[in-house]
């Protein structure tokens, strides 16, 4: 599908700059000009559809229901299943997150949500089956449900809506000013202006963080040597999860393209605890989810939020190298 953005960051690096095919720089600089391209036009796409999905969604519908008094807690598990069932990687997950704030649903149960998304998907569960067998597909899709839910309802308790930026609170305050536009009738091509000019403002506003994001990843990719994560992970140390943790952070890769990744990792003698924390955290601990989120998180909250997730990530790497 991609093909043609590759064949072209290849004939601008090695054709047109000239720089050697082996040479570390050509392949750290063809890996950022591919990427970078790509992630922009999925973003730019991404955050389209979403545009035309908040547009249409009836989020009030759901915000209804995850705010009935009789679940009792369970809100946090649904809005965390109901993540692990959308086929969303994390850039994609923020603008239904957006939408969900936008109507009303509490920020602990949007949590909830955006925590599980990109960790727990179809896609991932036929891969992780194919790779390490059922137990192990098990035990990953319910400790991804589980960090989503717990992870929303320790956020939740901790009432961080102060946190929002603004622009949130904005919203929330002319909520009767919204629901007046949203009854307004308007067909499709009316609304598609203003959902394109609200995408473009999305990606311009996380463009260079998405740049810096990539240069780094481009960097490890090309210079970092291809036995250092061997070399560094598969001692059986206990620091070697949060270590796993913290290398992934920089690094950007949605859960299909990384669960291959992790078997090799697990084939090169890395415990496989380790090797999904190092997943769990690339996905969902990613450099463009953060810039996304500032949209709606002020710093502060932001920082807590990758906080209590890297947290838990860790745990759950612990838990993982116990059991299997």
């Amino acid at each position: 599908m991609f093909d043609w953005i590759q064949f072209f960051a290849d004939w601008l690096i090695f054709g047109v700059f000239n720089i050697a095919e082996e040479s570390r720089l050509g392949i750290s600089l063809s890996f950022f000009v591919y990427d970078t391209l790509k992630i922009l036009l999925l973003l730019f796409v991404i955050v389209m559809v979403m545009g035309i999905v908040n547009a249409y969604f009836p989020v009030e519908r759901l915000r209804d229901y995850l705010n009935r008094k009789k679940l009792y807690g369970f809100e946090y598990f649904f809005a965390a299943l109901f993540g692990s069932i959308t086929p969303f990687c994390s850039c994609s997950s923020v603008p239904l997150f957006i939408g969900f704030v936008q109507g009303g649903v509490p920020l602990g149960v949007t949590l909830s949500f955006l925590i599980t998304s990109p960790l727990v998907n179809q896609i991932a569960v036929a891969m992780f089956l194919g790779f390490f067998g059922l137990k192990a597909t098990l035990i990953y899709a319910v400790s991804g449900i589980l960090l989503g839910t717990f992870g929303g309802w320790f956020l939740g308790k901790l009432k961080l809506e102060h946190l929002l930026t603004d622009w949130v609170k904005g919203i929330l305050a002319n909520a009767q000013e919204k629901a007046a536009y949203e009854e307004e009738k308007r067909t499709f091509i009316q609304r598609l202006p203003a959902i394109t000019r609200e995408a473009w403002d999305i990606v311009r506003g996380v463009l260079l963080y998405i740049i810096i994001g990539i240069g780094i990843g481009a960097a490890m990719y090309g210079y970092v040597p291809e036995d250092f994560f061997e070399q560094h992970l598969g001692q059986d140390k206990w620091w070697t999860v949060p270590l796993a943790v913290i290398l992934a952070v920089p690094m950007y890769a949605n859960v299909a393209a990384i669960v291959p990744v992790i078997q090799v990792f697990v084939a090169k003698g890395i415990p496989l605890g380790t090797a999904i924390a190092f997943m769990m955290a690339t996905v969902g601990l990613s450099i463009p989810e953060g810039t996304l989120l500032k949209k709606v998180m002020t710093f502060k909250l932001l920082a807590i939020f990758f906080a209590t997730i890297t947290i838990f990530i860790i745990i759950s790497g612990y838990v993982f190298n116990l059991i299997l």
